[in-house]
């Protein structure tokens, strides 16, 4: 059996007489562990079966949490909010791994409360991508962030996206503000969030309708956790307000960082009318000003608020704490509290922290409608005015004082509404959320037979050619039919078994035959895209497709399932070779080159072939000395799709025309290109598209397509063909190994019984279409694997 690979640093076992060792295996146990072999090849009797994962967690009830966020001591909710999330989801699971990236100011001198992985400066683009690397290297399990769009810097908070990019763990967000009329950087960042995130956390359903409706999340992508509170006693009032030295007074509370649009000139503007019955009552109001206002014009609101008491004859009730309290400190202070009032000034305020709490500890709740507050103060849970309305908060206020029995039963209502939020249970639901979005923990169940169905082929094909896309497993005819596609087809069914008759037969022609007719001779090229119609939709396609038209007929001329279609594909390759000559792409150069060496194979004297085969790889070598670094030992500046077929070509050209110096060069691109795809953890992680045209960057984890597997295994084998050195193997069939679930998501991405194959993995698992290019990789990987193994066998 073919093991699933580790990770790259294991020890290779020696291997035993007659059998074939897969990649090297790191046993996840102590304790000895043999070695899962392949019993001796045979075409009749191999059988390919996956087995546990080396990346597998030993315990999946413990999880290795990336927490991202602010963190205590920095004076934002945002960073009290984290800090209660890692104290509320250690205390309640111990085993759980957490790893704190605290996101810190410009000027930061923040010494955190707790012991952190990494510090994240605002606006500093290496400190992002360091913790990206350091997420990354650490193999956490999840990422978890907190998000707020002031937090991180650039429009709209878009800095964040140096980070996610760059890792591959499964993501869950929690999104402090849904904003229901976004401006369009607003939208361009919640809309990329969405489309990365496993899961969103938001904290009231009018914010998960909002992501829905106005962000185009899924409705399973959402999760409503309400936010945590503490849970201390109820009525404990009296007691508070002897610490404080509010004895014997009525006390009105709001509290946090002062700003306007918290409406305090509403709760100002009541104090007339409530003293007027009331007039021992105090209105405490808690919280430094917002340090941002406080950059952009000191105290100058707060100096504003003082004026309007002052100017009502009420200053003499307002007790101003001018602080940033310690988080006990606070809900001792709100538990001295009668009633307490959050008078914002807009229906947009998404959550409010402080609501939460002060309705957790018994208090009395008087608000404004904004979102949160109709939510949690729903069914008489507490009392809603409308904004801006002095006359209105005076009366609710007043009527509440004069009814003892009525302010008890409010509090005791809305204390018991919060049980369910209190820190234990909103721990209890994420740690269920991070478990129940943590990748698989097993490799799939099914078995891996030496053989592939074809129903994936035979779904995609009609009497024209094979269709390009699918929607899920339905051919999508919107898109028709391309040369790349059906030159893929082609090579395939050389490559099938006796078994697949008499589809293999029938396609073989009907694949041939698109390839004939993309031919144009008035352009000299082939032509790529062709409607549902059968209507071509260009005179001449990409470099590309022409490229792989070449590579499809010399592969055919070599190895096509007839004399007669040999023949008609070595007539048609040197009809249309001169195509090549004037390629400038570096992959179009590889794929006719692989074409021509496979005329070479058949026919040694074949010039035209020999021609492209030698110049080719004098392109290729040119190409490198070009863009090469010390670090970078590439063809090009950008990473791209089938990477590893220029290093392919090279050895395969090397080989063919006895230099020795292409050949080596094919062999250090080929390692360094898959030494690039083995992700930390040891599984291969194929360049993802998200990398494309990023100068000298190290690849994006995202979005990961089948074509790259295959490419890499192709790669493997020539390497193999010319150094007979094993660990090729190892490469291969950890390449092979991303198709069954040896990758980032734990998923998989091949089905061997019908033959067919998904489109890939995108940050949220995978993508669930079925196109051709996924089911023809799929296919022509496992021949190809099959092939090399075999190979190696009889090596």
């Amino acid at each position: 059996m073919l093991a699933t690979t580790p990770p790259a640093s294991a020890s290779r076992p020696s291997p035993r007489p007659g059998r074939i060792f897969s990649a090297p295996y790191e046993a996840a146990f102590d304790g000895e562990f043999e070695q899962p072999v392949l019993e001796t090849y045979s075409p009749e009797n191999m059988v390919l079966k996956p087995v546990a994962q080396s990346l597998a967690r030993l315990n999946p009830n413990m999880p290795h949490i990336a927490l991202i966020g602010g963190f205590t001591p920095r004076r934002c909710g945002i960073a009290t909010f984290t800090a209660d999330i890692h104290a509320s989801i250690t205390a309640a699971f111990p085993e759980a791994v957490i790893d704190i990236y605290a996101m810190a100011p410009a000027a930061n001198d923040l010494v955190f409360d707790a012991p952190v992985r990494g510090v994240i400066i605002e606006n500093d683009s290496a400190s992002f991508i360091a913790a990206a690397h350091a997420i990354e290297a650490s193999s956490a399990d999840i990422v978890w962030l907190q998000h707020e769009f002031g937090l991180f810097g650039g429009p709209a908070g878009d800095k964040i996206f140096e980070l996610t990019d760059r890792i591959a763990a499964p993501l869950i967000a929690t999104l402090h503000t849904v904003m229901p009329d976004p401006d369009p950087d607003q939208m361009r960042v919640m809309q990329k969030l969405v489309a990365r995130a496993t899961k969103l956390i938001v904290m009231t359903d009018r914010a998960a309708l909002l992501l829905r409706d106005t962000f185009g999340a899924n409705a399973d992508q959402i999760e409503v956790i309400p936010h945590g509170v503490p849970d201390r006693p109820f009525g404990r009032t009296n007691h508070f307000k002897a610490k404080f030295g509010f004895e014997g007074r009525q006390l009105l509370m709001t509290f946090g960082l002062l700003s306007p649009g918290k409406g305090i000139e509403t709760v100002i503007s009541a104090l007339p009318h409530i003293l007027a019955t009331h007039p021992d009552l105090l209105y405490c109001i808690v919280g430094a000003t917002h340090p941002n206002l406080l950059a952009r014009e000191g105290e100058a609101y707060r100096e504003r608020l003082q004026s309007l008491a002052r100017s009502l004859g009420v200053e003499a009730h307002i007790h101003w704490i001018d602080a940033f309290l310690e988080t006990e400190e606070l809900l001792d202070l709100i538990e001295a509290a009668d009633i307490y009032i959050t008078p914002y000034q807009g229906a947009n305020q998404a959550t409010s922290g402080t609501l939460s709490y002060a309705l957790a500890l018994g208090k009395a709740v008087i608000s404004t409608p904004y979102a949160h507050a109709l939510e949690l103060l729903a069914d008489d849970h507490g009392i809603l005015v409308p904004f801006n309305d002095s006359a209105a908060l005076a009366d609710e206020v007043d009527a509440l004082l004069k009814n003892p029995g009525r302010l008890v039963a409010l509090q005791r209502r809305g204390y018991e509404r919060s049980r369910s939020m209190i820190w234990p249970a909103f721990a209890t639901r994420c740690h269920d959320l991070i478990l129940n979005s943590l990748n698989p923990v097993a490799a799939p169940a099914f078995q891996l037979t030496a053989r592939t169905g074809v129903e994936g082929l035979m779904r995609l094909s009609d009497g024209t050619g094979i269709m390009q896309h699918s929607i899920f497993c339905v051919p999508d005819r919107a898109h028709g039919y391309c040369v790349d596609d059906n030159a893929r087809a082609l090579m395939l069914t050389n490559r099938l078994g006796a078994q697949a008759e008499p589809e293999r037969s029938r396609l073989a022609v009907v694949f041939a035959s698109f390839v004939q007719s993309s031919w144009n001779d008035e352009s000299g090229e082939f032509r790529n895209f062709m409607g549902y119609a059968r209507n071509w939709l260009e005179a001449a396609g990409s470099e590309d497709s022409c490229g792989r038209a070449l590579w499809a007929l010399g592969a055919t001329a070599h190895e096509g399932l007839t004399p007669s279609l040999r023949d008609w594909a070595g007539k048609l390759f040197d009809r249309t070779v001169d195509s090549a000559r004037h390629f400038g792409s570096p992959r179009a150069t590889a794929f006719a080159m692989l074409g021509a060496d496979y005329v070479l194979a058949s026919q040694p004297g074949h010039d035209a072939a020999r021609a492209i085969l030698s110049d080719g790889a004098d392109f290729l070598l040119a190409r490198l000395a070009l863009t090469r670094r010390s670090d970078w030992p590439w063809f090009e500046s950008v990473l791209a799709y089938d990477n590893c077929r220029m290093p392919e070509a090279l050895i395969r050209a090397g080989l063919r025309l006895e230099r020795s110096d292409v050949t080596q060069r094919g062999l250090e691109t080929l390692n360094w290109i898959l030494d690039l795809q083995i992700s930390p953890s040891g599984y291969f992680r194929p360049i993802g598209s998200d990398s494309f045209g990023h100068e000298y960057v190290p690849p994006l984890p995202f979005d990961q397509q089948p074509v790259e597997a295959w490419a890499a295994i192709d790669g493997a084998s020539a390497a193999y063909d010319a150094t007979g050195d094993g660990h090729w193997l190892g490469h291969a069939s950890r390449a092979y190994d991303w198709f069954t679930g040896t990758n980032d998501r734990g998923v998989a991405i091949g089905d061997a019984l019908t033959g067919s194959c998904r489109d890939g993995i995108n940050p949220r698992g995978l993508n669930l279409n079925e196109g051709a290019e996924s089911v023809l990789s799929f296919q022509l990987a496992h021949s190809a694997l099959t092939n090399l193994m075999a190979k190696v066998a009889t090596h």
